[in-house]
């Protein structure tokens, strides 16, 4: 490689960098990784929360992507999650690191079904401080360059993602003491009779907290009002 390719590297990068801090809404964010992805010869993206040891839903932990909706499904439905080779990965490390399909078992086979042999994770985090992972998977193995670039645009695009999510998202002032009382006993896998133990509760109350809690971050179900509050740092 010569300066003449580092050049064009660095012009690239910073007109990502530029066109980045741009982005207004999740929709943007959504068509500038699109369009990424296609110019990569990619076939799909995703943004995501960094999955926990508690997590089992990998829908819950989704923030965008354009991964077909039958394979999140399936992925599910087997309960994969907790044992995948990928999260297990992202909790250990912060290193970048490819995915092939290969060599992942059953995992594996689900990705290949869907032409996504191949994937490159990238954990990020935002300058708030919650911690995700951006992936980007295809059929044909990645190139190192693509290994350093889209490296630096995932923590640029997650840093701008989080800066959207916390100017459009009120939760963080309108949940109550005990709404993230719950969203955290939640967090740690207690069930509402537990909760409601702990923190000297009826369980019908307790549900009442995280079902309003839930309305409040405008999530489906509580692993997903978990998961965004952990996004928006109000778990600590």
């Amino acid at each position: 490689m010569d300066f003449a390719d580092d050049n064009a590297i660095a012009a690239r990068l910073e007109k990502a960098t530029t066109e980045i801090s741009g982005l207004e809404t999740q929709f943007d964010v959504f068509r500038f990784l699109k369009r990424l992805t296609e110019d990569r010869r990619m076939k799909a993206f995703m943004v995501m929360a960094r999955p926990t040891e508690f997590s089992s839903e990998l829908s819950a932990c989704t923030l965008i992507t354009n991964w077909p909706t039958d394979l999140l499904n399936q992925y599910d439905r087997k309960e994969l999650l907790p044992h995948s080779p990928v999260f297990r990965q992202l909790r250990q490390s912060t290193r970048p690191f490819h995915f092939d399909a290969r060599t992942a078992g059953e995992h594996g086979a689900l990705f290949e079904s869907f032409g996504m042999r191949h994937g490159l994770w990238f954990p990020v985090h935002g300058s708030f401080g919650a911690l995700g992972a951006i992936a980007f998977s295809g059929e044909t193995p990645p190139r190192p360059l693509d290994l350093v670039e889209l490296c630096w645009i995932s923590i640029a695009v997650y840093d701008q993602l989080q800066k959207i999510e916390r100017r459009d998202t009120p939760a963080r002032e309108l949940l109550t003491e005990r709404e993230v009382a719950c969203l955290v006993w939640t967090s740690a896998g207690k069930t509402s009779a537990e909760i409601a133990e702990i923190l000297g509760l009826s369980e019908h109350t307790v549900n009442h907290y995280l079902n309003r809690a839930t309305r409040k971050l405008d999530a489906v179900n509580r692993a997903q009002a978990v998961a965004k509050a952990m996004r928006l740092n109000i778990l600590k």
